[in-house]
């Protein structure tokens, strides 16, 4: 994709926020003048990275610290449970130092991590206290998805492992932790709520155009946003339609969504997410 290809799809859909993944989106050569586009339009920028060139390019002068720049950095829980998810060792110590990097430059950071079946919830606690002492400013979890392709099936969550996995992880947690994410979505990720997905909440646009339903399926593409939005048949997905595809998935693209509108759009949400912000408890 050009930068100006990147750029129309932005403007065509009016998102606020816009989030670059990969890949591995420093790879990109283009990826300085699309972030200093996107942050002149005043457009909030999660650039997701595994943060191994992380440190070479700041090096570089290839980005400006913004409050509309953050770097997402994909780190699935302490050393060694990364660095074995990505099988490579090392890899956890690189986006470490990345990130000592871009916060020791007045960048903004936060990490997203992605949990399988065999998580195990006390590591995690652990991980969610080292990112706090390297002085993240959030931190983003989500159940991986059973992409029907691929090879290892048995590792991806299924909802009640989930709820359990996240009850027993996010049980009491610390006031210090801090999480960029919607508290009723968490709380759904712990069982607490039933939520239906909202799969347009985060349109993905690629090389083929706009994706079809949802960043997680690849069912077909749109040539515009419009198409996107009026063409596809909606009611063939989430939960609820039966669909086999969307039945054991919790993950925060299509759920996150559905929370934010809960949070804003109800008394009850709203006053539930208070609660939770004041008292830190979820």
């Amino acid at each position: 994709l050009s930068v100006e290809q990147c750029l129309r799809a932005v403007e065509e859909c009016g998102a606020p926020i816009v989030s670059i993944p990969g890949g591995e989106p420093l790879m990109y050569p283009e990826i300085g003048r699309l972030v200093d586009e996107l942050v002149r339009r005043g457009k909030y920028v999660y650039l997701c990275t595994n943060a191994i060139q992380l440190k070479e390019k700041l090096e570089a002068g290839l980005f400006t610290p913004s409050r509309h720049l953050s770097f997402s950095v994909h780190l699935d829980g302490p050393r060694a449970e990364h660095d074995e998810s990505v099988c490579r060792e090392g890899v956890y110590d690189q986006a470490v130092e990345g990130i000592r990097e871009a916060l020791r430059r007045g960048f903004r950071v936060t990490t997203n991590s992605t949990l399988f079946e065999g998580a195990s919830p006390l590591r995690m606690r652990e991980f969610f206290d080292e990112m706090m002492d390297l002085g993240v400013e959030g931190m983003m979890v989500s159940p991986g998805y059973s992409y029907s392709k691929a090879p290892d099936q048995e590792h991806f969550l299924r909802k009640s492992r989930t709820n359990e996995l996240f009850a027993r992880m996010l049980s009491k947690p610390k006031w210090r932790w801090r999480f960029n994410q919607s508290p009723l979505f968490l709380r759904f990720l712990m069982g607490k709520h039933d939520y239906e997905c909202t799969p347009w909440g985060n349109p993905t646009f690629n090389l083929f155009g706009w994706q079809r339903p949802c960043y997680l399926l690849q069912e077909g593409y749109a040539h515009s946003f419009q198409d996107l939005m009026e063409n596809t048949r909606w009611e063939r997905y989430g939960r609820k339609s039966g669909n086999a595809k969307c039945r054991d998935c919790m993950v925060h693209c299509g759920f996150e969504a559905t929370a934010v509108n809960e949070t804003f759009g109800s008394l009850r949400g709203f006053v539930e997410t208070v609660a939770v912000t004041v008292t830190g408890r979820l």
